[in-house]
């Protein structure tokens, strides 16, 4: 996406959530179910997932699960900020596809938006498929250019929100990991250019992190060092397909805060790492950080030399799960497994 939109849609996000509810999500009573809608055949209650999500009633406080059969469902799914306490849950990822091909602009083009706090989604693909037949010749014939225009699979702008064996798929701005708690397991994210970016306070635990192209994994926003937001990486793994040509992050904000910990990061990392980006005439503020990582692409002797050195005991102290995403034990509240 071209800098300027992208930056004054992130300046107005942030603008109209300072004034909503996101800071004071409560929970949904429990992790309990209230009622459960099944997406799927004709003989399920709904056809799309949509329809589904618009059944249920607007500030709902227990949860409702969304059970999705298998099948490729060819729709944009929204679920608004009053519709809290939604759990979407899927028959696998590899057989339950919401898939679309919007490359319009930054903020219409998710295939996945979720605008509401407390929403959960399991063994789900969401799939934006704009550029992937391009990246397939690309990598066909080892063109190293590609396309530049923003397909997101997935936009999540709510408080206390997780995902569970969920794939992402998309070429550039895959999640825009927009604002709030967010949580991912066991993840698999793929896309080329600022696939994970925004201004989310974000823990990514045993996820496949897959860059398909040259560019940078993440673009963090953000902008002040009293900001809490910022991505952690923890477990799992980073795969490509090209040698080199990647960045684990650049900073897209004044600010920018990323860290990987304990990740097996392959060669496709490029050996200087990071890239101030916007920052470059002052680095003081930007946080990237990697701690015991493994793999080729591991070696930190290239890197910037502005890098943040942490220990384990830092890394415990400040961006574990208990310290950096749930303090009020919002994770054990939500119904997966249940």
């Amino acid at each position: 996406m071209e800098l300027f939109t992208r930056e004054i849609i992130l300046s107005i996000a942030v603008i109209v959530v300072s004034s909503s509810e996101i800071s004071r999500a409560v929970d949904c009573g429990g992790p309990q179910i209230s009622s459960t809608i099944v997406v799927g055949s004709s003989s399920s209650n709904f056809t799309s997932i949509q329809d589904a999500i618009d059944s249920i009633p607007t500030k709902n406080s227990k949860w409702v699960k969304v059970q999705i059969n298998a099948g490729t469902y060819k729709e944009r799914v929204t679920i608004p900020v009053d519709k809290p306490c939604i759990y979407m849950q899927g028959q696998g990822a590899d057989v339950t596809t919401v898939t679309n091909d919007d490359h319009s602009a930054t903020n219409t083009s998710a295939t996945f938006t979720s605008i509401s706090n407390n929403v959960v989604a399991s063994d789900i693909t969401f799939q934006n498929s704009y550029g992937l037949e391009m990246l397939e010749n690309m990598l066909i014939h080892k063109i190293s250019f590609g396309i530049r225009i923003p397909s997101l699979a997935a936009r999540i702008a709510g408080d206390k929100s997780a995902f569970y064996n969920c794939s992402f798929v998309g070429f550039q701005d895959t999640v825009w990991d927009e604002l709030g708690r967010h949580y991912f397991k066991n993840c698999m994210i793929e896309g080329a250019v600022d696939f994970v970016f925004g201004d989310g306070q974000s823990y990514y635990q045993d996820c496949v992190v897959n860059s398909t192209s040259l560019g940078s994994i993440t673009a963090q926003a953000r902008n002040k060092s009293s900001d809490p937001s910022g991505f952690v990486f923890e477990g799992g793994s980073v795969i490509g397909n090209s040698n080199g040509d990647s960045l684990l992050g650049r900073g897209y904000g004044h600010c920018s805060r990323v860290v990987f910990y304990k990740m097996n990061l392959s060669g496709v990392i490029r050996p200087v790492g990071w890239d101030a980006w916007k920052s470059k005439d002052d680095v003081s503020c930007l946080f990237f950080s990697e701690i015991q990582c493994t793999g080729p692409g591991s070696d930190t002797s290239q890197r910037v030399p502005w890098e943040k050195n942490l220990t384990d005991t830092d890394f415990n102290n400040k961006f574990s799960i208990p310290v950096f995403i749930n303090q009020d034990d919002w994770l054990s509240q939500l119904p997966i497994g249940k």
